[in-house]
């Protein structure tokens, strides 16, 4: 039987698997008639060219194949500022180390494709280590405004004092020991945020790059998220107006803009994560009550005896002494009714859940006191590092 985290890893490739499937049915079914147009427009305007002109279809597409190969070393029909100058380097590698990568720059010697892969191993696990840290003080400042406005609202409904100050050891403010802000008001927050940044960018890119607003917002999704298409780059033309404060802009907003949606997409892992486990636990419920069914069809509310004794040792809450009045019952081999059983063993139905969920994680869960299930418990680097810091502001000071 696969354990709880076999079976999560599972359950999300093939989630993953399904939306990609969805996503690539959605655009194909989107973009294919538009590039069908296109592809026919230029079959056609080739032809007329060709026509026009005298020449041979095979020379005109030998030259835009050459052309071709010409972008990709930089060089465009318009006038663009040099790539490879000291504003454009360091443009470059500022795609690189985010791991945006537009791909409109690209090293093209043999040196610089070595230098190239050296240079982004170190710059890209720093630059994560950076993310991770700036997730962790947003997690703390986040963590720390929405205890203060529930601490606000506990005293204006008179459940804590006004003179109350952390740490006083009173009971009532002890009981805000263990609590922790919601995954749910911690990714509306970083949506709010994420949203403020990518509207007043575009607002910045929109007269200055000549786009329109709405790629404008396209443009700073696909940054900030680090998808980098390249089919929209920012600063590329050869001079703008406020040029240094333009180009500043620009590296702020795309900063601000990865560290807030590289937040979100961790804040959204957990959600995902949560409804994994919520359809994994619907899975185990179900599976359960069919066996269950099967098992007492022919004989219901009665279990024999010699598996009684094979489920005492799940956990240490039901290894007890059975001494009651029922044990020679049980030891004579005679079935027994549910109700018999339950009091033979001193067991609460309460008791029993807890066994059933154990044993479908596949491990006892271990909580704490003060821990609450609200989505921040458990994780792996960010995740773990969100989990800490949470549990870290939620002690008072």
């Amino acid at each position: 039987r696969l354990n709880a985290d076999n079976a999560r890893f599972l359950l999300l490739a093939v989630l993953i698997l399904l939306y990609m499937l969805c996503g690539a049915a959605v655009f194909s079914a989107i973009e294919l008639p538009t590039e069908r147009e296109a592809k026919e427009r230029w079959e056609e305007r080739l032809e007329n060219f060709t026509r026009r002109h005298n020449l041979s279809r095979a020379e005109l597409q030998h030259l835009l194949r050459e052309y071709e190969e010409a972008i990709v070393a930089g060089i465009r029909v318009d006038d663009i500022r040099p790539r490879w100058d000291f504003t454009g380097a360091f443009y470059f590698v500022g795609t690189v180390v985010s791991t945006i990568g537009f791909g409109m720059t690209t090293p093209a010697t043999v040196g610089g494709k070595i230098f190239l892969i050296f240079y982004g191993l170190i710059g890209c696990a720093g630059t994560i280590l950076f993310f991770n840290l700036f997730l962790e003080r947003l997690i703390t400042v986040i963590a720390f405004v929405m205890k203060s406005c529930h601490e606000r609202q506990l005293r204006r409904k008179g459940v804590l004092p006004h003179n109350s100050r952390r740490g006083s050891g009173t009971s009532d403010v002890d009981s805000l020991a263990g609590w922790k802000p919601s995954v749910y008001y911690v990714m509306l927050i970083l949506c709010i945020a994420s949203l403020i940044i990518s509207c007043c960018a575009s607002a910045m890119y929109t007269p200055i790059e000549g786009w329109s607003y709405f790629d404008s917002l396209y443009f700073c999704f696909v940054a900030f998220s680090t998808i980098g298409f390249g089919d929209l780059v920012s600063s590329q033309n050869i001079k703008y107006e406020s040029q240094g404060l333009y180009r500043f802009g620009n590296f702020v907003f795309i900063l601000m803009g990865v560290c807030c949606i590289y937040s979100l997409f961790n804040v959204i892992s957990i959600i995902i994560k949560q409804s994994i486990n919520w359809i994994l636990r619907k899975l185990d419920c179900r599976c359960c009550h069919r066996c269950q069914r099967k098992l007492f069809r022919s004989r219901r509310n009665v279990v024999m005896p010699g598996n009684v004794r094979s489920r005492r040792n799940i956990s240490i809450e039901t290894d007890v002494v059975n001494e009651s009045d029922t044990d020679g019952r049980r030891l004579s081999g005679e079935m027994i009714s549910m109700k018999d059983f339950l009091a033979s063993n001193k067991v609460s139905l309460a008791i029993m859940q807890k066994q059933l969920s154990e044993t479908a994680n596949g491990y006892p869960r271990q909580m704490s006191s003060n821990s609450k299930q609200n989505g921040f418990s458990g994780g792996v680097g960010a995740l773990a590092i969100m989990n800490n810091r949470l549990a870290e502001t939620s002690v008072d000071r």
